[in-house]
């Protein structure tokens, strides 16, 4: 297994780290699924992604984070190294906001039962992204359609992540400039053998 294990210790209430969750496993759409008869949560897809794996589990004061993607043959592949990194940084930089959000101060006095305000996970930041490297491929697509179809997948990857944030927007923009990159990119590309073979 290859899996990028991190043991957090946060003494934090459970309800706490279970809202805190279930706000950044929502936001960065993940569902339950299966990985080789073990549930995990799941986000992403087969196409322009790849598949994204977590589990998560609180006890004695500790968050267990387990993480990874669905490598080439079915295997696990961890969050570490080159290969795939155009799908592991954004998904280590989600975990690293997730992190820094878990370890906030809870305001004290609040009656019980009652709202607590808190710091969560905002994907505003990976929603723009989706819109800029969405704009860039449909760009490059003309150009240089390889740089078109990795601009794409850094869209398409972080419009998932914005989708859920206060700028829902410009990540479904980004998404939609993205696919239209991605279909100018092939077009362009079969266009550049025709003419080669003419």
């Amino acid at each position: 297994m290859a899996r990028y294990i991190k043991e957090l210790v946060l003494n934090k209430p459970e309800d706490f780290v279970s809202f805190m969750m279930n706000d950044y496993l929502q936001k960065n759409k993940f569902a339950m699924s299966d990985w080789k008869g073990e549930p995990a949560y799941r986000a992403g897809d087969a196409m322009m992604e790849g598949y994204k794996y977590l589990k998560w589990s609180y006890s004695n004061g500790t968050l267990r984070i387990e993480a990874w993607l669905k490598g080439s043959f079915g295997k696990e592949m961890g969050l570490e190294g080159f290969v795939a990194t155009l799908q592991k940084k954004p998904f280590r930089q989600s975990l690293e906001q997730l992190y820094s959000a878990l370890q906030q101060d809870i305001p004290n006095g609040q009656e019980s039962g009652a709202a607590i305000p808190v710091q969560t996970v905002d994907n505003s930041g990976a929603a723009t992204m989706a819109l800029v490297f969405g704009i860039i491929s449909v760009i490059l697509a003309f150009i240089w359609p390889l740089g078109a179809i990795i601009c794409a997948v850094l869209g398409y990857s972080r419009a998932r992540m914005g989708s859920g944030s206060s700028k829902a927007g410009q990540a479904k923009a980004g998404q939609v400039l993205s696919i239209i990159g991605v279909v100018i990119a092939f077009i362009m590309w079969i266009l550049n053998v025709v003419l080669l073979f003419l």
